[in-house]
């Protein structure tokens, strides 16, 4: 039992929580992070409601400092849910890892089978070392909720003919429940080895997939917090098969030019919250693919990379769907795109209940944008009817500079026309001495408030 003082702190701070956000529009769901996930557990997410402002102002330029209000106020509301001073620790330097540029694979995952069949514990990586591993599974059920504490830095191997029995992984949690992983350190996957014979560098080379650096599969109950993902192999950090995640206090940080590094991939993945996080990579800073639902993301800072998006889906003529995704307070600067929902001719199923609210845009191409004619391959794409059906989308208080003439762009499906698109607030105004336009085909929108660029048709 905690202390009343602790206690009333706990109560003063949780209110403070409260009332920072009382002046936003109420978020789509609720954080039940602990609570098992139904589908009645998250009602009333489209909320046609009004904001006419309260757009992302970050607070600090350093996202992992603990003198940070929003997230001294987060870190304080789950204090209770942290590791017990008393449980045991269990180094992976008393397993025989060194951090001296050998290989520590086998003492990381002694580390982590001797917590994962213990009633409690929690692993540490300690600070000012730096442990090479080969690709590694942390594996679970485990007998009791477990914690990694990463306080140096992970490295990743620099041969890539360690990766020959698993292309796809670098570090992969699997099958975990109520797992913690954070402590401020840095996961770097050694990308510029795998960059530079990416055909998107050199196009004389055959595109093969890279590892993606971290992956969770099938962890439930997830907190990932203050960490540092750095120069990953391809993408930084995958969400897939999850349930109920919390995402917050991360960097994720890569050159502009790194070919398809996403900084946050959500695949397959409901009841996922990803807060008061920078990205800064050479693709996509947030992508939201099949299967996800319920997906909030809030305090972003984008930039470099290719905005947020949600997509690609309808691949190959495959079957996918996207639901209940709310973006909000998020600053993108120089991308490529702003936020942007990108599907391909001949797929089905959809991408529904979509809000983009307070965003602020600097010189970003495309700041908005849905693209149901998706192609990325080296030739035309095949016009085909069927399409993902794209709905239900809001953008609420957008405003910014664009790189593009067209600052606003609805490139819809003729057979499945975009629908039910509501643009309020918007400001979009061109970089420099340019006009900007916007481009509305086969999209039934309405506007309330003042929106420029604003489509003919309006």
């Amino acid at each position: 039992m905690y202390p009343k003082h602790h206690f009333l702190q706990l109560l003063l701070v949780l209110a403070s929580f409260s009332l920072s956000f009382c002046t936003y529009q109420n978020d789509p769901f609720p954080l039940h992070h602990h609570r098992p996930y139904h589908p009645t557990n998250y009602g009333g997410y489209y909320n046609p409601g009004r904001d006419t402002g309260n757009y992302y102002r970050p607070e600090s330029p350093s996202l992992l400092s603990s003198r940070s209000n929003s997230f001294g106020m987060i870190n304080s509301a789950r204090r209770a849910g942290s590791p017990s001073n008393s449980q045991p620790i269990f180094n992976v330097d008393d397993f025989g890892a060194r951090g001296d540029g050998r290989d520590d694979s086998e003492a990381f995952n002694k580390a982590w089978n001797r917590a994962c069949s213990s009633k409690q514990g929690a692993i540490l990586v300690p600070k000012n070392k730096v442990y090479h591993l080969k690709p590694i599974t942390f594996s679970g059920p485990c007998q009791s909720d477990l914690t990694m504490l990463i306080y140096g830095t992970i490295k990743a191997s620099p041969r890539r003919s360690d990766y020959e029995k698993d292309r796809l992984h670098w570090i992969k949690f699997q099958d975990v429940e109520n797992l913690r992983v954070e402590g401020g350190g840095t996961i770097n996957g050694n990308g510029k080895i795998w960059w530079r014979i990416s055909c998107k560098i050199n196009k004389a080379l055959p595109c093969k997939h890279a590892p993606t650096a971290v992956t969770f599969y099938q962890c439930n109950n997830l907190r990932v917090a203050n960490l540092r993902f750095k120069n990953a192999q391809q993408m930084h950090l995958t969400f897939q098969k999850c349930l109920n995640v919390l995402a917050l206090n991360l960097r994720v940080i890569a050159p502009g030019n790194s070919p398809n590094t996403d900084g946050i991939h959500v695949t397959d993945t409901q009841n996922i919250q990803i807060m008061n996080s920078l990205i800064k990579t050479g693709d996509d800073c947030i992508s939201i693919v099949s299967g996800s639902k319920n997906v909030r993301a809030t305090d972003i800072t984008c930039g470099p990379g290719h905005g947020i998006s949600i997509g690609s889906l309808g691949a190959d003529n495959s079957e996918d769907y996207v639901s209940n995704v709310f973006v909000n307070r998020a600053r993108l600067t120089g991308t490529t795109n702003g936020v942007r929902i990108k599907t391909w001719q001949g797929g089905r199923g959809y991408a529904k209940n979509i809000k983009f609210q307070n965003i602020v845009m600097k010189n970003v191409t495309n700041p908005i944008l849905i693209d149901q004619n998706y192609c990325d391959q080296e030739g035309p794409c095949e016009e085909q009817s069927s399409a993902v059906q794209v709905s239900n989308v809001i953008y609420n208080n957008i405003k910014g500079t664009s790189a593009s003439e067209v600052a606003m762009k609805f490139d819809c499906s003729k057979n499945y026309p975009c629908g039910a698109i509501s643009l309020r607030n918007i400001h979009l105004v061109p970089l420099g001495y340019q006009r900007v336009e916007a481009s509305c085909e086969n999209a039934r929108l309405d506007r309330e408030g003042i929106v420029s660029p604003t489509c003919s048709s309006l």
